[in-house]
């Protein structure tokens, strides 16, 4: 039999407040245990909360940026669960009414030949409060809790379950990532726990139209791990049922170390939370002029970006999209091209998605961290472009700069690495080139092509790399037609 695999994610995103979302108390990360928790934060009787207007607006940003529908009227409720570090016994979250409904996201799926695009439609998106921290680690046969996330705005976004395949929801939660990040709702920092993902998953026959029983995998801090447990939670669920078990809905944890999942508790449904409304808290009402002047705040959006780089620049899908992965790679893209006398989005694009980006990697930096700045590569550029470097002598001179070594035109003279575009010296290189390898030249003049190469590359070897690649092809080819 074969197997259809049905995905929906919850991602909590926490926001970019500097305080909580029904207190005054701090977000900050790495404080001590218990030192950003107030009054509201850990329930005393008699306190009252009051919302964070910063968070709302967080809201309506990111409803606006995914074309949804925001509730000009929502509220809050109560979800109530009795777990240590909850000291209400409640969690104030959105049920009934929330800031965000519906919207979508396309996204690009796998890469060259096997690239294609997918649209993940957004069921909503709610603001609420995290819970504290249990820490079992830290202590021996007994659990620490940590109340300074309890109150820590989030927004959790719901998606359909729209997604067939781990690599659909890793594409569609990087995607996400850099939406949120790029119009500041949300820092991004997963070891923070700023952005964590809930994956539900699936398994029915192909063809069948009703949905598997689904378990949620929790709290998934990385893209790595979320393809991981998903992958690992398919191929369990089909033996499970190969195997004539039933699949029991459940809340599930992942292992990195083991790579497997482990059922955690069954899962809850909405009415075991018997939600009901806030009483503490009046419904949220969204101005008109205010949603209008959130939205002219708004930036250039990456998938706005991704088809402008496609239009005006004739860059394809998989170079537009990975040149918007964050608002500072496209930023600093975007910069070189500018700093080009005669602009060339393709050359630039090679060239940060290359070079640029595998020396980032390599030393695990954000292009923000660059030793090279786009100013100083579109000076790199500016001489290949005219004839100044090949490419090759151009890889040198990027090491160089990014050694500290000084500008391309400095390095360039200091190293004398100049491209030879004189056709009368390459011709000189080339007669000396053909005399010495007489064989080679009666080889290409039987049809042996790859004769060609080799002496091209002895005529390169000849120039020490300078000679002008292109020059070298025409005059040599002259010649050993002549």
């Amino acid at each position: 039999m074969q197997w259809e695999t049905v995905i929906g994610l919850e991602v909590h995103t926490q926001l970019t407040t500097q305080s909580k979302i029904f207190s005054g108390a701090s977000i900050a990360f790495g404080a001590e245990p218990n030192t950003q928790a107030c009054q509201v934060d850990i329930a005393l009787p008699g306190v009252l909360p009051v919302l964070n207007k910063g968070a709302v607006e967080r809201g309506i940003r990111f409803g606006l940026a995914i074309g949804a529908k925001l509730n000009r009227i929502n509220s809050f409720d109560r979800k109530n669960y009795f777990y240590p570090d909850l000291p209400k016994g409640y969690q104030i979250s959105q049920f009934a009414l929330p800031i965000v409904e519906g919207g979508e996201l396309t996204v690009q799926v796998g890469s060259g030949s096997d690239l294609y695009e997918k649209t993940i439609h957004i069921t909503r998106a709610h603001l609420e409060e995290d819970a504290g921290k249990s820490l079992h680690e830290d202590f021996h046969g007994s659990t620490g809790i940590d109340l300074n996330r309890a109150g820590t705005p989030l927004l959790e976004i719901v998606s359909e379950p729209d997604m067939r395949s781990a690599k659909e929801a890793v594409a569609y939660a990087k995607a996400l990532h850099t939406l949120v990040t790029w119009i500041g709702t949300c820092d991004g920092n997963m070891q923070e726990g700023s952005f964590r993902v809930d994956a539900n998953v699936s398994v029915r026959p192909v063809g069948q139209k009703e949905f598997g029983t689904r378990r949620e995998i929790k709290n998934l801090n990385s893209f790595r791990f979320l393809e991981q447990a998903i992958n690992y939670e398919i191929r369990w669920q089909i033996e499970q049922i190969e195997d004539g078990h039933k699949i029991q809905q459940a809340t599930v944890l992942f292992d990195p170390d083991t790579g497997e999942t482990r059922a955690m508790r069954s899962k809850e449904d909405a009415h075991d939370y018997r939600y009901f409304p806030d009483p503490d808290l009046l419904p949220v009402q969204l101005d008109e002029d205010w949603i209008e002047q959130v939205r002219a705040s708004l930036p250039e959006l990456p998938q706005q970006k991704q088809a402008r780089y496609q239009s005006e620049w004739n860059l394809s899908a998989y170079d537009a999209a990975t040149l918007t992965g964050s608002r500072e790679l496209a930023d600093y893209f975007e910069a070189v091209v500018a700093g080009l006398a005669k602009p060339d989005a393709k050359l630039a694009a090679n060239w940060v998605m290359g070079d640029l980006s595998a020396t980032l990697n390599k030393e695990n930096l954000d292009v923000a961290a660059s030793r090279i700045s786009a100013a100083q590569l579109a000076g790199l550029l500016a001489r290949i472009q005219d004839g100044t470097l090949s490419g090759k002598l151009a890889k040198q001179v990027f090491e160089a700069m990014w050694a500290g070594e000084g500008n391309a035109d400095a390095i360039i003279e200091s190293k004398g690495l100049k491209q030879v575009s004189d056709s009368g010296e390459i011709e000189r290189i080339i007669d000396e080139v053909m005399a010495a390898n007489a064989k080679s030249v009666e080889e290409f003049r039987s049809g042996k092509e790859k004769a060609f190469n080799a002496l091209v590359g002895q005529v390169m070897k000849a120039s020490k790399g300078k000679a002008n690649p292109q020059q070298v092809n025409d005059l040599l080819r002259q010649k050993l037609n002549a």
